[in-house]
């Protein structure tokens, strides 16, 4: 059904990335194990990189459909690998059933078959994804669109100056990860994380003001009462990242249903 979904990628594509990832599959498994860490959009971008060099830019853009398309199927076999595998050691870890376990897995795989397209919907009828100026930007659509250009064009049609600004972050960010690491923890404390900052960057101002707001209450918490805010900053961020996260089924269908709140604050370029 994929390549009816997507005529760029062949059907012989979508053999070649079944018959491979099941072997990277086992390496994101096993790291995820170790570290506790699933890192399926870096073998995705094995398979982005690979159709988009070999499908090219025929039948305009086909390339960068093609290659999109190959990367969702690579990471959906790494990703679930990874999850069964994390589900596994829990079970180990409290006495289930692997069997049980396994089976559960399957159920969720199938029922996600349905939850998943139906909440994409959702979103897409009710919100403006990938909007720049919008709530769902869904900055990650953009980098992957451009790697999938980069696979098939090279850096020839990166915009003027990119690479050369590319590369000079970079080393700056190596430069500040060697000056956390040489210099005493009374300083090095002081010295920021440019993965921190890289991400409003991609997401947009609005986080690192949230992340502000977050680590101010935190830091007056800590002082007022250090181990109230040890034992409990845990439950409040848990209850705060879920009582967010299920907010968007309810605003969702109320912008379906076109119903506007009264007032409503919103910062955006000039």
């Amino acid at each position: 059904t994929i390549p009816l979904i997507f005529p760029p990628l062949k059907w012989y594509f979508v053999l070649c990335s079944y018959l491979v990832a099941p072997g990277l599959a086992f390496c994101n498994s096993y790291g995820a194990g170790l570290t506790d860490m699933s890192l399926p959009s870096t073998y995705g971008k094995i398979g982005l990189f690979t159709i988009a060099s070999i499908v090219g830019n025929n039948s305009g853009g086909g390339g960068v459909i093609a290659s999109l398309s190959a990367c969702g199927v690579m990471m959906a076999i790494v990703s679930t690998a990874a999850d069964l595998m994390q589900d596994f050691k829990t079970g180990y870890l409290t006495l289930s059933s692997a069997k049980s376990m396994f089976v559960t897995q399957l159920l969720g795989t199938a029922m996600g078959c349905v939850i998943a397209p139906l909440t994409f919907w959702m979103f897409w009828t009710a919100f403006e994804v990938g909007d720049p100026d919008g709530l769902y930007k869904a900055p990650y659509a953009v980098i992957y669109r451009e790697m999938a250009i980069l696979g098939i064009e090279g850096f020839a049609k990166l915009p003027k100056h990119c690479l050369a600004l590319c590369c000079g972050f970079f080393v700056a960010a190596l430069v500040v990860n060697l000056v956390r690491d040489i210099t005493p923890p009374k300083i090095s404390k002081f010295t920021p994380l440019p993965m921190a900052m890289a991400a409003p960057f991609y997401i947009g101002a609005y986080f690192a003001i949230d992340m502000f707001v977050g680590t101010v209450v935190l830091f007056i918490w800590d002082r007022v009462d250090k181990k109230d805010a040890d034992d409990y900053s845990g439950a409040v961020a848990s209850g705060l990242i879920c009582g967010d996260g299920i907010w968007t089924i309810p605003s969702a269908i109320l912008s379906i249903l076109r119903i506007n709140p009264p007032i409503c604050m919103y910062f955006r370029p000039s």
